[in-house]
């Protein structure tokens, strides 16, 4: 499925005491590395939600390997499950300059009206996009 690499260099402020990224901001890094997925295509997370369509995580899970440290530039690896239709769904692989493997993670999110706040299927923009 499509993949794409999003670049992100860690800031002390997402660190703890130790140097090490505190877990809660790797839903950031997923959530940087998704628009950036989806910029690929041409296809603007905000200009979705000018239309009236909005992407609510659904679910979200890790699996954290080693620790990510302050000023690394972190590759995060994003990948497409399957092609969407109501959810979308996500893998990650988040990998540090060295090219190891830190965290593995994946994300479903639901394509939202977000005036009736009712599941939508994917537009067909999108899917157009996916399948040039």
């Amino acid at each position: 499925m499509k993949t794409h690499h999003t670049y992100v260099k860690v800031r002390y402020a997402e660190t703890d005491q130790m140097g090490v990224v505190h877990h809660g901001n790797y839903a950031q890094y997923l959530e940087m590395a998704r628009i950036d997925w989806l910029g690929q295509f041409g296809v603007s997370y905000k200009q979705m939600e000018i239309e009236g369509i909005m992407l609510p995580v659904f679910s979200m899970e890790f699996k954290f390997i080693k620790s990510a440290t302050f000023d690394d530039i972190l590759k995060i690896e994003t990948r497409l499950k399957k092609i969407p239709q109501v959810k979308i769904e996500f893998e990650y692989s988040i990998y540090n300059q060295e090219n190891e493997l830190l965290t593995t993670a994946s994300t479903v999110l639901v394509f939202m009206d977000s005036v009736s706040r009712k599941p939508i299927k994917c537009p067909d923009f999108i899917l157009e996009k996916l399948e040039a």
